[in-house]
């Protein structure tokens, strides 16, 4: 019995797709999650500036292929070349991001007690800092077939750390996945790295039977709170439980004041659809529920959210799934006693295309179905009559990768901010919280369900996931990493020293 090809489908017409990939059985999971494991003492053994070569390599490469991905991508997808593109040069600068991290090394979180004097006794020579976790296996992500997928953060995270990854190939851009894990292999051989150090799967399957592997040591995962749950539950049914970094789910409230509707309500109107629609509403930190004051400041800005949607030209949804998701929930929502629909953008052509929406509700009698993710370009006006009404749908709110607010110039800090410090992992004044940048102090994060971890997918302490400490007590210096040498070959790190951090100069 031959098996099912996974086959990407042309998200504009809904047709499938020419060629697939077979589903990766037991035998070749095997091959791979081996191959990886054989790898991980030499991906280690480069060193942090070896691994900086390598992931600048894949960068470049990457880039030298843009035409050939860019295309096979928005084939799949249907994001469109621009969003593609956008996306393949973060993610090459992703990679470069993580070399400078590891050339830094402050990651490390080298630290050195030498041997003396404490107040409890003589006190041993300790020296700890964060070693490689071992294999990994990455979840491409659906709405980023680069960022979030195959070359994706965690990804160049896990591999900067110094751990081989596999990635499971998301059904949706099966060629996509290919293409790219092929360009990083080759590159990687170019560059010297061990066979195994990037490694892929394709199908369900494969999928669950890679997180049971005993080889692999944390998982990786962006999608769906159901998916991260199943995955869980595979994870807690093995001999040796590991960690796992899922992002799953995200509300992304944004609360309008009085003060700022009535300084720049065609802004803040515009600026909502634009983060609303765009890439069709699947990005995991599109704002779903928006609280606006009522009144006529309030008023201007549901008007000018909705003028925004006209002449916008939303994509297509991604998949077959997500649009039958998409189509079914929103009409749910729809039906609910007291929401009304404000505004319904075009829906014209074939495939999976769907009609962007705006529904309002009265945060006085707000129902439950108005604070659910709706994965699409979909969301809930919420309006607020006091501050007191505002505050009691903020206690509500489920925990989010983001909470935006926007305030009057002259404007002070409202106290219900805090609030939403606790439901959230960024807060963003004055903007919208789709795109996060990849830099030092960014955290893509939040309470469950957004994340079941206290990291960071995207940024600088990414890589702080795929490492585990360890102390050596008494160690001769050579058997010391060079970084907790007296004085390391590979030059100086950030160190804290008997309790004193010691900069490079």
């Amino acid at each position: 019995m031959t098996a099912t090809l996974t086959t990407g489908r042309d998200p504009r017409t809904g047709a499938e797709l020419p060629g697939g990939e077979p589903p990766s059985d037991d035998a070749a999971v095997e091959q791979v999650v081996a191959a990886a494991a054989t790898a991980a003492p030499a991906l280690d053994a480069l060193g942090r500036s070896g691994r900086a070569r390598l992931l600048r390599a894949f960068g470049h490469a990457l880039g030298n292929r843009r035409d050939d991905v860019v295309a096979i991508a928005d084939r799949e997808t249907a994001l469109g070349e621009a969003r593609l593109g956008g996306e393949l040069t973060r993610t090459s600068y992703q990679f470069a991001f993580f070399a400078d991290v590891l050339e830094e090394g402050s990651y490390l979180e080298a630290t050195i007690d030498h041997a003396g004097p404490s107040p409890m006794g003589p006190r041993p020579d300790l020296r700890r800092m964060l070693v490689p976790i071992g294999p990994v296996a990455v979840f491409g992500a659906s709405n980023f077939p680069l960022a979030f997928s195959v070359p994706g953060g965690d990804t160049a995270s896990a591999l900067a750390a110094g751990n081989p990854v596999v990635v499971k190939a998301h059904g949706s851009h099966p060629a996509t996945s290919r293409l790219v894990h092929e360009i990083l292999r080759d590159a990687a051989a170019e560059a010297g790295a061990p066979e195994g150090t990037i490694g892929i799967v394709f199908g369900r399957t494969a999928g669950e039977a890679l997180v049971r592997h005993p080889a692999v040591r944390a998982v990786g995962f962006t999608g769906s709170l159901g998916g991260g749950r199943a995955l869980l539950d595979a994870i807690n049914g093995r001999d040796n439980p590991i960690p796992f970094y899922g992002e799953l789910s995200s509300l992304n409230a944004l609360v309008v004041t009085e003060a700022a509707a009535a300084e720049r309500a065609a802004e803040i109107g515009a600026g909502l659809a634009a983060s609303v629609t765009g890439s069709a509403g699947q990005l995991c930190t599109k704002p779903g529920l928006v609280l606006i004051p009522a009144g006529p400041a309030g008023d201007a800005v549901v008007v000018a959210t909705a003028q925004g949607l006209e002449g916008i030209d939303v994509v297509p949804l991604l998949n077959e799934r997500i649009h039958a998701s998409y189509l079914a929930d929103t009409e749910q929502l729809r039906a609910v006693a007291g929401v009304s629909t404000v505004a319904e953008g075009d829906a014209e052509g074939s495939g999976f295309r769907v009609a962007p929406l705006l529904v309002s509700a009265e945060a006085g009698a707000l129902p439950e179905q108005a604070l659910a993710e709706y994965f699409g370009p979909a969301t809930v006006l919420v309006r607020y009559r006091t501050e007191n009404e505002l505050a009691a749908v903020i206690d509500r709110l489920p925990a989010s990768l983001t909470a935006s607010v926007h305030l009057g110039g002259r404007e002070a800090a409202p106290p219900w901010i805090d609030a939403l410090r606790h439901t959230a992992g960024r807060l963003v004044f004055n903007g919208y919280p789709t795109g996060v940048a990849v830099s030092w102090a960014q955290h893509h994060g939040g309470p469950w369900p957004a994340t079941n971890s206290l990291f960071t997918s995207v940024g600088a302490t990414a890589i702080r996931r795929f490492l585990r400490p360890v102390t050596w007590q008494d160690a001769p210096e050579q058997a010391l990493p060079d970084e907790l040498r007296d004085t390391p070959a590979a030059g100086p790190v950030p160190r804290r020293v008997d309790g004193v951090l010691r900069l490079p100069a």
